[in-house]
């Protein structure tokens, strides 16, 4: 791969010539909506949150005249309003969502420059995130499925679709971008990085961003991508460098990074009074204006002086009329504003599989006992293996999932199954997997990815919790369900790092459902329930539950499908219940032998079976719950809390917990025993609440 950087001025590439007067048109309305947010909107408290993009609009305007083909799609940041004006977003729809007025990119839920544009049939502008560098690996995921869908689907028409990521020089640094970069050079993706260098992140130079400040020369040997950089506020050069740029990823030469240099004209905001710069640097800025520039390059050589002014006054009156328009939109109804955290019956525009016409197999309510009893090891890799079969939607991906099978063994074999496109590695970036996974499930896929133990998916902390709201905060246009397999907690030993188990992490994520499976019938039924459904799960596999005896079951069925937030009760009993799930069920069974204890496994704690809990507590007059989390601010908190709330007139006796204390897990067995719930002790305090 030939690995090219440009700062030169260049020869007109081979290519269609821009629509200049459209070019000039767009440019226009940029500018009007910019000056008339800053001089009316803003002071007049009607917009919030206000982001010029004066000096970065003529380059986005071209590159998103570029983007033609219908399954093209681009992320931006705050700054990207331009290219959403050339993608064809209604004028009064990208207005009233900086308005926050009802209905817009969000409803009135997110930033109104937190944009996101479904157009179905067209190029898609995907849901942005307000954390910088968030962008850049759900793009590198739509890229790939790109490459899916031609090759794996053999579906036509994706031959020259490209996905396009957009950031500032302060995105450069971080893990996002690179993590994405990676992804695109290891996999020579079809994803075109476009960095609109302006020397400031806020107020910090892009010298301390990477190593002089341009990004493009230091990745000038990075092996597999080709690199152009140039000045954005030139439009000639502009032109051809986006050109040579779109056109290099359109033909599949592999990934592309165009930097341009664009001067930032306003303040990082509207509140940012640009104190750190000096004068001289601001009058650089503006003596780089791209606005002047285009003008001169245009007129009069393609247009008329007439001709410019005719397309300044019809810009201005069409922004004009789109902010009468925004204005004469109602607000949004806060009684409406709870909704579409899941799937509620309205499909979402784009994402996952269900907005492209999936229709999930007949399901089967009850197991069908197949065979001798297997772990949950087994049973998870044959529903995996089932999934893979008859829907070709479904991939896998992680680290060491493919070859190794997974440090579990649960993938063992699948690989060689399906193939190296549908189930294999991945670099060793959380972030990256599950970015990668956001972007694969809005481009209609069932990505499936591994985070080998619960702890490393701390770093993947952004990208889970924006997935989870994405649905809400774009009022349900676009979605992206997907299953995320998580092993975790205690095993022979523990230690801070492979056995932690914080689900509450994850239930407390708006968007995201939780299972916590203790055998291996409910881990079939929950997965496949996950697998086939509309939203975006947490998959607990809990490491001592993997080949516990206590947990084998016999495989219940390729068809087999459990609920989410249907508790099991595992015993009846009328003196207490006892609420638990994952590995502590087996101890508090242990515990309750000879005592009058009504034993429940939530199975799911997200949502989580309120109902069950309130009746069995109205029947035994007691409660305990049971985890292996820590105590403070564990999920049983919440339990409880509901208790005390709903049922505190039917208690005998107060609602009691058993946790791990508030440390990480000790490695040693011994540490390890004396801190977790023990069945002696469980013991001890059901006998207390017995004897209240």
């Amino acid at each position: 791969m030939t690995v090219l950087q440009r700062n030169t001025t260049l020869e007109p590439a081979a290519a269609p010539a821009p629509d200049w007067r459209r070019v000039a048109y767009l440019m226009n309305v940029s500018r009007s909506l910019d000056a008339l947010e800053e001089t009316t909107l803003v002071p007049q408290k009607k917009v919030l949150y206000q982001f010029s993009a004066r000096g970065h609009d003529m380059a986005q305007i071209l590159l998103g005249l570029h983007l033609t083909d219908p399954h093209d799609a681009a992320c931006g940041y705050y700054r990207s309003r331009p290219l959403l004006l050339a993608l064809g977003v209604d004028l009064a729809d990208a207005l009233g969502s900086s308005m926050a007025r009802a209905g817009g990119y969000s409803d009135g839920r997110d930033i109104g420059v937190v944009f996101n544009y479904p157009n179905p049939g067209g190029v898609s502008a995907l849901p942005m995130c307000g954390g910088v560098g968030a962008q850049y690996t759900p793009t590198a995921g739509w890229a790939q499925a790109l490459e899916y869908r031609a090759r794996v689907l053999k579906e036509p028409g994706y031959e020259r679709a490209i996905s396009v990521v957009l950031g500032g020089d302060g995105s450069v640094a971080t893990n996002g971008f690179w993590s994405a970069l990676t992804l695109a050079t290891t996999q020579q993706l079809p994803i075109l990085f476009y960095i609109e260098d302006n020397g400031f992140g806020i107020s910090v130079p892009s010298t301390f961003q990477t190593p002089g400040g341009d990004i493009a020369r230091n990745l000038a040997s990075f092996q597999g991508l080709h690199v152009l950089s140039g000045d954005g506020a030139q439009p000639e050069q502009s032109a051809c460098l986006i050109a040579e740029a779109v056109e290099h990823v359109r033909s599949r030469k592999g990934p592309c990074l165009l930097r341009l240099t664009v001067p930032r004209l306003e303040g990082h905001s509207f509140q940012d009074t640009q104190a750190y710069k000096s004068e001289a640097t601001v009058k650089r800025e503006w003596s780089r204006d791209p606005w002047p520039r285009l003008r001169d390059f245009l007129v009069p050589a393609q247009l008329s002086a007439k001709a410019w002014d005719d397309l300044q006054a019809e810009a201005e009156q069409a922004v004009r009329l789109a902010c009468e328009q925004a204005e004469a939109r109602p607000l949004s109804d806060p009684a409406k504003v709870i909704e579409h955290v899941f799937y509620e019956g309205a499909l979402q525009q784009r994402g996952g599989q269900w907005a492209e016409g999936y229709l999930p197999p007949a399901a089967q309510a009850e197991p069908k006992p197949e065979g001798q009893r297997v772990n949950m090891v087994a049973a998870i890799r044959r529903t995996l293996d089932h999934e893979l079969t008859i829907n070709l939607r479904v991939m896998l991906f992680g680290e060491d999932i493919g070859p190794k099978g997974g440090v579990h063994a649960v993938t063992l074999g699948l690989q060689d199954k399906h193939g190296t496109e549908r189930v294999f590695d991945t670099s060793l970036s959380e972030e990256g997997i599950i970015g990668r996974a956001v972007g694969l499930a809005l481009a209609g896929l069932v990505p499936v990815p591994e985070i080998q133990f619960r702890k490393y998916a701390d770093p993947a902390v952004e990208q889970l919790n924006d997935c989870g709201t994405l649905r809400w905060r774009t009022h349900n246009r676009f979605a992206a369900p997907m299953v995320v397999r998580i092993a975790g907690g205690f095993f022979k030993c523990g230690d801070p790092w492979h056995s932690q188990t914080n689900e509450v992490q994850f239930v407390h994520a708006p968007g995201w459902m939780v299972a916590v499976p203790s055998n291996a019938e409910d881990a079939v039924g929950l997965l496949r329930a996950a697998l086939r459904g509309n939203d975006p799960v947490i998959f607990f596999e809990h490491r001592a539950m993997l080949d516990a005896a206590s947990a084998r079951r016999c495989y219940p069925g390729d068809d087999f499908v459990l609920p989410f937030g249907q508790a099991r009760r595992v015993l009846d009993g009328d003196g207490i219940t006892v609420v638990t799930w994952g590995a502590m069920v087996e101890r508090c069974e242990a515990a309750a032998q000879g005592r009058p204890v009504e034993l429940l496994d939530l199975r799911t704690l997200m949502p989580w079976d309120r109902d069950a809990v309130l009746a069995s507590v109205r029947k035994t007059h007691r409660c305990l719950i049971v985890h292996e989390d820590l105590g403070t601010a564990g999920f049983g908190a919440e339990i409880a809390a509901v208790v005390a709330d709903q049922a505190f007139l039917d208690l005998d006796a107060p609602v009691a917990r058993i946790t791990m204390p508030d440390i990480p897990s000790p490695h040693h067995p011994a540490l390890l025993e004396q801190v977790l719930p023990s069945v002696a002790g469980i013991q001890a305090k059901i006998d207390e609440l017995l004897g209240f």
